[in-house]
């Protein structure tokens, strides 16, 4: 009997630690396709702040506002609604910022993570996040020397907080990513679905503002 307790009380534990590491799955529909993102448990204030967003419809009808190709998409600025033509866009947001959560080197910027725009450090030296604004990774991959170059800066400029350890130089040369971001904004998700469609997006043309010529816009993002 006390064998099957012991059973029953184990299972008990692992089935509530696996439901408390379920990621939270949202999907982004846009206007060149669909993309599904599951949020970090390991950043729970940008976490809970999304899915508030998303619950109240935030995002739904703003474009993806700046757009850099091989380094990454850009979208969560409220002034986009209804922004016309050639608009400066990159200001707005619901009139909050969020602490950063970095978690480097377990959450790093690998191709396909969502992390949070913010302010520079001349007038944002905790590194806060926005909000609202998001990016999401496309980046490049590289070569042994040259990451060996940026993560050398990263370090030096870190003053030793932030190291690159050889799994996280592996991914970025075989996969890709914005390595130079690291310790600096915070990762907080990642595309587990619709990568496709991110690439498509990083491709787009573009204004001297990094805006696409032709609008793409974020129809709608639901928690699935």
């Amino acid at each position: 009997m006390k064998k099957i307790l012991l059973f029953l009380a184990l299972t008990i534990v692992v089935s509530a630690s696996a439901k408390k590491e379920k990621r939270t799955k949202v999907e982004m529909l846009t206007s060149m396709g669909s993309i599904t993102i599951e949020l970090y448990n390991e950043t729970p204030l940008h976490r809970d702040n999304f899915i508030k967003l998303v619950k109240e419809g935030y995002y739904n009808d703003l474009l993806f506002h700046r757009v850099i190709a091989d380094f990454m998409i850009q979208g969560g600025d409220p002034d986009s609604k209804n922004a016309p033509e050639g608009k400066m866009l990159g200001e707005g947001g619901p009139g909050y910022t969020i602490e950063a959560e970095f978690r480097f080197p377990q959450l790093f910027h690998k191709r396909g993570v969502l992390a949070a725009a913010r302010e520079g450090d001349d007038t944002n030296p905790e590194k806060r996040s926005s909000g609202s604004q998001f990016y999401i990774v496309w980046g490049q991959t590289f070569s042994r020397s040259d990451l060996e170059k940026i993560t050398q800066r990263v370090e030096q400029h870190s003053a030793g907080a932030i190291v690159f350890p050889d799994e996280v130089k592996k991914y970025y040369m075989k996969y890709g990513g914005t390595p130079h971001l690291d310790g600096s904004y915070t990762v907080f998700g990642e595309v587990t679905k619709g990568i496709e469609v991110v690439n498509a997006i990083q491709q787009v043309d573009t204004d001297n503002n990094d805006r696409p010529i032709e609008d793409v816009r974020i129809l709608n993002v639901v928690i699935k």
